[in-house]
């Protein structure tokens, strides 16, 4: 199998640097319509693609963000591997701003976003104990460091809905009693659905600020946090260029099973499952159906 690197870019990171033969290219999705075209290309001989969450212009709230679709839109493009790129708040005096974080559980708190590909007519439960895949987050790990990024490996990312920042209370209680690390809006729940469609998942979240826990700090500033995203965003781009030459155009099946969820997942009996419903799982399910 060739290697296929998919980035699903948050804000502050709106492409890939370097992109040979780059075009968007738009992907129609059972599921509905994705945040934007697809940006394709290769680099250093490996594939990639490249999906803006919010689209373009920063058009879709996180609420409104077409998980399903953009999981999808990207299998059907041959992605392997995706990284997350986002930006988020720090509950930890350590992981500063400009810091990146490479998650490795969360904490949903999500709660206005269908969550899964499955359901009533093809019902389905997948592994999701360790959420992301350690194979590839070491990768990202390695190439932001070689970016001269300071690195923080391993941290609970707390998926909130959103679109309001915490309120002190909420930020006291996620970093001192759940022990959270981070804070985003948009993570969940992109990595389930990538669980679901079998591509091995890393989540980079990129630090803007502490939230609103820190007494030197108060509540978050949006204008502190876009100026930190400037930064961040060169940054992101300069880890994403060395991913190919890391991982490699070959690929071999993912040591941690990743690409294999869905072997023991689905549920239903072959003669119970929705037509309709399975039509529209070609992509993200094909394998074993």
């Amino acid at each position: 199998m060739d290697t296929h690197i998919g980035i699903i870019g948050g804000s502050g990171v709106y492409e890939i640097d370097g992109l040979e033969d780059a075009r968007w290219q738009s992907v129609d999705s059972p599921w509905g319509i994705p945040s934007d075209q697809v940006l394709t290309g290769t680099l250093d001989g490996v594939k990639m693609a490249f999906l803006p969450r919010h689209g373009r212009g920063h058009v879709h709230a996180p609420s409104d963000v077409p998980y399903r679709a953009n999981i999808d839109a990207l299998k059907r493009l041959g992605v392997t591997d995706v990284i997350s790129v986002s930006a988020c708040g720090s509950f930890r005096e350590d992981m500063a701003p400009g810091d990146f974080v490479i998650v490795d559980q969360f904490i949903d708190r999500t709660f206005a976003r269908p969550k899964s590909f499955f359901g009533s007519g093809c019902v389905a439960h997948v592994g999701f104990a360790h959420p992301t895949c350690p194979r590839l987050s070491a990768a990202c790990a390695t190439t932001a460091r070689n970016a001269g990024v300071t690195v923080h490996e391993g941290g609970t990312y707390l998926a909130m809905e959103g679109p309001q920042f915490s309120t002190l209370a909420e930020s006291r209680m996620y970093r001192d009693q759940w022990g959270a690390h981070v804070i985003g809006m948009t993570n969940m729940p992109e990595a389930k659905l990538a669980r679901e469609a079998e591509l091995c998942y890393a989540s980079v979240a990129m630090v803007t600020d502490y939230d609103c826990w820190h007494p030197d700090h108060d509540e978050v500033d949006v204008a502190q946090v876009i100026a930190t995203l400037t930064g961040n965003g060169g940054k992101a781009r300069r880890m994403v260029a060395g991913l190919p030459g890391l991982l490699g155009a070959d690929r071999a099946p993912c040591p941690h099973g990743c690409d294999r969820a869905l072997d023991m997942a689905i549920m239903t009996a072959p003669d119970k499952r929705d037509p309709a419903l399975l039509a529209k799982l070609d992509a993200v399910a094909g394998r074993v159906l």
